[in-house]
């Protein structure tokens, strides 16, 4: 508890003297990319197969062609937090057994003096999980948002500095709607002073599209340098019941440039780690009325459909 408390004093000093320091806008240390036009690192998210156990996960994401996992370590994960010390090791080593990686990990990190926020950051950064999906934060209704966004930003700062002791990398996620980073613009405001190399962008196209409409390459530009993970998935706006709203699909389905991105993401040199998500309908409205083999196949045939096109697309973009 000593040696926690002594974290947190550091924490607190350089979180408040880092409002000071001019913002270094470069992608360097550790969690830089190394680029490379031939391949994507292309890892599924485990909420997809939370129905197995963690030996069997390792196996159906290499039987499926991916990389890696990208682990949900969070409350209703496949590890929980409270149990993080004891079960993550246990779930890493399973997944390595079942012949997969395991260096990426979505949480509810959110804040460097939260306890469980810090075992769970020390814990995975001893079983070489390189990156971290950290927690979204949200603006109170009432509340000053520039006010919320600075208090947000020295939460960040402080994260990356502690990131920095456990060379682990924390990943932002922009996400459409009324969170904190549905516009690129608030992302980069929160890492205005986080040290670069342990704390980015976890770009995610989807959301940057639904929020930015035809301008989401202003927004890709602005964060570049920033980006350490990324995120893919489609969707398409229609008609639910008379409302216009947003429909996720499979992979190239969608309004989602993959194309124009893909070339993007090449001009810019960004080759990150990659977590596939699966969030469109895999059943035509009746997938709660098959039976679980029915389920899980039908999971399985998405998956393997959206990494092959993904894989596709950037051959040739």
């Amino acid at each position: 508890m000593k040696a926690i408390k002594s974290r947190r004093t550091f924490i607190k000093k350089t979180a408040t003297a880092a409002a000071y320091i001019p913002f270094l806008n470069v992608q360097t240390g550790f969690g830089a990319s190394i680029f490379s036009e031939n391949e994507l690192n292309i890892h599924i998210f485990s909420k997809h197969l939370q129905f197995l156990d963690y030996q069997s996960v390792g196996e159906k994401t290499a039987e499926l062609g991916f990389a890696g996992v990208d682990l949900t370590v969070r409350k209703g994960g496949h590890v929980l937090p409270e149990f993080v010390k004891r079960d993550l090791p246990i779930a890493v080593e399973a997944i390595k057994k079942g012949g997969s990686q395991c260096i990426m990990m979505a949480t509810n990190v959110e804040n460097a003096e939260n306890k469980l926020d810090f075992d769970v950051l020390e814990t995975g950064s001893k079983l070489g999980i390189q990156y971290y999906r950290s927690n979204w934060f949200k603006f109170s209704d009432e509340g000053d948002i520039e006010e919320e966004l600075l208090k947000y930003q020295q939460q960040v700062t402080a994260l990356s500095n502690l990131n920095k002791e456990f060379g682990i990398v924390g990943c932002y996620q922009n996400h459409a709607g009324k969170y904190v980073g549905s516009s690129i613009w608030e992302v980069k405001k929160l890492l205005e002073f986080a040290d670069p190399a342990y704390f980015g962008s976890q770009y995610d196209i989807r959301h940057a599209m639904v929020e930015g409409g035809l301008s989401w390459e202003n927004g890709l530009k602005l964060i570049k340098n920033n980006v350490k993970t990324i995120v893919l998935k489609d969707f398409k706006w229609s008609k639910v019941n008379g409302v216009w709203s947003v429909v996720d699909t499979p992979i190239g389905e969608g309004m989602v440039d993959f194309d124009t991105y893909f070339k993007l993401l090449k001009k810019y040199h960004i080759n990150v780690p990659v977590s596939l998500h699966i969030e469109y309908d895999l059943g035509n409205g009746n997938f709660d009325s098959l039976t679980n083999s029915e389920q899980e196949n039908l999971m399985y045939q998405a998956m393997r459909k959206d990494v092959t096109t993904i894989k596709k697309i950037w051959r040739k973009a």
